[in-house]
């Protein structure tokens, strides 16, 4: 099997300024590294290539994204005005999605890297792959940026695979701990494209990612979303994946399927409080490659969102990527020995009734 994977290294140099967590520096917060910074994705490149996994993938070279590929998504009034603020020095996309002085050039190659990478694994150039781009975009939506992404990455891709490869049916299936309210705002009403959220329950952004959000019009079904409860681990995600993404993937019978990769709902992460390990990613990663092989001829794309934990994304990305290339662990976790012994991390029942209620939401799924 043979696994593609893109980086750039100006993905680095994506500026978000100083801050803390997730604001921005100003009033009474102090300056320090700004929450989504370069170095979660750093350390992940860097662990691959030091233990020998970056030399089993094959090199996935990118592009920037053109204005008229970004246009199939955003308003043209938003692409202007992040590439003008862009030339004056930065700005912000709109909500929590800062940019420095060229940050117009490094989001449009953000996204133009999902797209080479799309079209590798459409094409035949390797059976699936990981985009390891920055910045995210999960949460950009038509007319902002919100969430420290600045465009629709994935949607954007999408468009592309859609208008310019000949693929006609795509499934998103996003486990980053925040909800997907970008990529799901993209597709609501479209039936040709699937869009599945796990993520943690009332996090970012507060009001949206409900289990009775399904879609509309001619896309009713076609959105599922599975908010867990703070505290979910590996049992809840492992379920979500056979429970909920499995059957619906299975019915939706998609050409590829694209993985929003978020690393966000670790153990280790900042910004949320789930309590997935390594060995979680790994599981859900496996699951998705048995259930690629059988609906879409393997064609699997990851595409890398959030995870904030510099000392944790590492070794869960490299988990997700063991998990693509199909071989035995060669990373080992030094933490996963603690993360064993605490409790909680099987399926709890406040975790199951969720995923029941999304599963019971599901197109064709019996009536209760």
């Amino acid at each position: 099997m043979s696994t593609g994977f893109h980086w750039h290294e100006l993905y680095a140099w994506h500026d978000t300024g100083t801050g803390s967590g997730f604001l921005s520096t100003g009033g009474l917060v102090e300056p320090e590294a700004h929450g989504e910074s370069p170095a979660t994705k750093r350390r992940l490149r860097n662990l691959l290539d030091v233990t020998g996994l970056l030399a089993q993938t094959v090199e996935i070279p990118g592009r920037k994204a053109t204005a008229e590929e970004l246009l199939r998504v955003h308003t043209g009034e938003y692409v202007e005005r992040v590439k003008r603020e862009s030339e004056e020095g930065g700005g912000d996309g709109g909500e929590l999605a800062p940019f420095g002085p060229g940050g117009y050039e490094i989001c449009a190659l953000s996204a133009g890297g999902v797209i080479a990478t799309i079209e590798a694994v459409w094409n035949g150039d390797v059976d699936n792959a990981y985009s390891l781009n920055r910045p995210p975009g999960h949460h950009a939506e038509r007319d902002e940026g919100r969430g420290f992404c600045v465009f629709a990455n994935i949607a954007v891709a999408v468009e592309h695979a859609r208008k310019v490869l000949g693929v006609e049916r795509l499934a998103i299936v996003d486990w980053d701990v925040h909800h997907g309210n970008g990529t799901e705002h993209a597709f609501y009403e479209d039936p040709d494209v699937l869009t599945i959220s796990l993520h943690q329950d009332g996090l970012y952004p507060a009001e949206s990612g409900l289990v009775e959000h399904t879609g509309t019009g001619a896309g009713a079904g076609a959105t599922v979303n599975v908010p867990l409860p703070p505290g979910s681990g590996n049992g809840a995600y492992e379920a979500a994946i056979e429970r909920v993404v499995v059957p619906a993937i299975e019915a939706f019978k998609p050409q590829i399927i694209i993985i929003a990769s978020g690393l966000d709902a670790s153990m280790m992460d900042p910004l949320a409080m789930m309590v997935v390990t390594s060995e979680g990613y790994r599981r859900m990663t496996d699951t998705m490659v048995d259930l690629a092989a059988r609906v879409c001829d393997g064609k699997l794309v990851a595409i890398h969102e959030g995870g904030y934990s510099s000392s944790y994304v590492p070794f869960c990305g490299a988990a997700v990527i063991e998990g693509l290339l199909g071989i035995d662990k060669v990373v080992e976790d030094p933490y996963i020995e603690a993360f064993r012994g605490m409790g909680y991390m099987d399926l709890q029942p406040h975790q199951e009734a969720v995923i029941e209620a999304a599963s019971s939401q599901l197109r064709g799924a019996p009536a209760s």
